[in-house]
């Protein structure tokens, strides 16, 4: 069979009428008399075969017509195009090899039958076989592509910053403790922004990319307790340019996706007008305008009060792409927020709002880069000044304004797929009652 070159189901219209093999994992299998059709799937998509009795070894024929699904097989044959199938190729089988075939006394649990949700996730790892997962994850990866050439094109150097760490990020409430050497206590990390303002300071312009973790007791459709979070940080920057840099950064993922994804949002059922509607500018609103909006809305939030989800979605009902609030109250946000210098009771930050009800997507702003200001910050929250030592040190040499974001990329993965919940944007998400498999 050395006469069969392998390849992938994708490049299947590069080979018509050549001698070729696809190695891969039965999907479905059709039956009409002496006609099979399985439907293949190799990682890179799928493609229905067809083999008739009469063209082939009894042997072959009789162990494809028996196949159980998720066997993992290879086959052998032609491509030709067909305008009726999915891809518009169909291979004509010439001859196969069944690698491993799933028993029938203990057959594949995830059958085309409705399933519920849990059942689903307690077979995650068999469950992203399926068409649904396969195009969320490869949409997932062609934003993170997109976020990682983004940067990388405009200045950036990505800096990895530790996943252990001394001291909170985003306050105290929702860290997870880690037993570390001889009785010290560490956590894992909520975010790599107070080491990357150290990276900013070295490199001008950095960036990290990597898991974060929240020890929030939430089971809201917008939560994970593990997470993937990228975060720029550029020295001699301000709000705006918090502002610029997130609405670039939007567009060029959004434009990457509905260029390079399109099969995958219409396995999705993506409406893709939604987000062909996502480009510069962003409508930008203060926090004030921000609550008037909700209370002629009907939302119960008064001046002072950090927004929740409800209120983030009608807020993004407004607009017909993602929308920037800026100038929080201090009070609702980290301690290293720059005050604004003619409204300290407000910071210099800024939340981008996803559209069609998806909230916050892009969290950031200015840094305080007054040391004598930072320190009372720390104080102020009740958090201990030793643990954050080097954190001043980069205020006492060479202090700059300088500023920066986060945004979670299931998040994002999320709403640019349209899903439900968050839980479908990672192949094995972390709930608060879900740690397996």
């Amino acid at each position: 069979m050395s006469d069969y070159r392998r390849i992938t189901i994708a490049s299947a219209g590069q080979h018509t009428g050549e001698p070729v093999e696809i190695a891969g994992w039965l999907y479905n299998l059709r039956k009409s008399g002496k006609i099979i059709f399985p439907i293949i799937r190799d990682g890179s998509g799928t493609i229905q075969c067809v083999g008739v009795k009469a063209q082939l070894p009894e042997d072959v024929f009789e162990a494809l017509k028996n196949l159980t699904q998720e066997s993992s097989v290879i086959i052998r044959g032609r491509m030709r195009a067909e305008a009726r199938a999915q891809g518009g190729y169909e291979m004509d089988i010439e001859g196969a090899e069944i690698v491993q075939r799933v028993s029938e006394e203990h057959p594949y649990p995830i059958t085309p039958k409705e399933h519920g949700v849990e059942f689903l996730f307690d077979q995650r790892h068999l469950h992203l076989r399926s068409r649904r997962q396969h195009a969320i994850l490869k949409i997932r990866h062609e934003i993170i592509k997109a976020v990682r050439d983004y940067f990388d094109s405009n200045g950036f150097t990505l800096v990895d910053c530790p996943i252990f760490t001394p001291a909170a990020c985003e306050g105290t409430t929702t860290l997870f403790e880690v037993d570390y050497f001889e009785d010290e206590k560490v956590y894992l990390t909520q975010s790599g922004q107070l080491y990357n303002e150290a990276t900013a300071a070295a490199f001008g312009k950095s960036y990290c990319f990597g898991p974060t973790f929240r020890a929030e007791k939430s089971k809201t459709r917008r939560h994970l307790t593990e997470f993937w979070m990228v975060e720029p940080e550029m020295a001699y920057a301000d709000l705006e340019d918090v502002k610029r840099v997130a609405e670039e950064l939007i567009v060029f993922m959004v434009g990457r996706v509905l260029e390079n994804r399109k099969t995958e949002l219409a396995t999705l059922e993506r409406d893709i007008t939604k987000l062909e509607a996502i480009k510069a500018p962003f409508p930008r609103i203060s926090y004030d305008e921000a609550v008037e909006i909700l209370k002629r809305k009907g939302s119960e939030i008064e001046w002072g009060g950090d927004f929740g989800g409800t209120d983030e979605t009608l807020l993004s009902e407004e607009f017909d792409r993602p929308v920037m609030v800026d100038r929080y109250p201090a009070a609702v946000k980290a301690f290293y927020f720059q005050p604004a210098p003619e409204r300290p009771e407000v910071a210099l930050g800024v939340d981008v709002l996803a559209s069609e009800g998806y909230g916050e997507v892009i969290g950031g702003g200015q840094r305080v880069h007054d040391y004598d200001l930072l320190l009372q910050r720390i104080k102020d929250h009740n958090l201990p000044p030793e643990a954050f030592q080097w954190y001043l040190d980069l205020r006492r040499f060479g202090s700059v304004p300088h500023a920066g974001f986060g945004m979670g990329i299931e998040r994002a993965v999320s709403w640019i797929c349209g899903l439900e919940h968050i839980r479908e944007t990672i192949a094995f998400p972390r709930m608060l009652y879900r740690t397996r498999p």
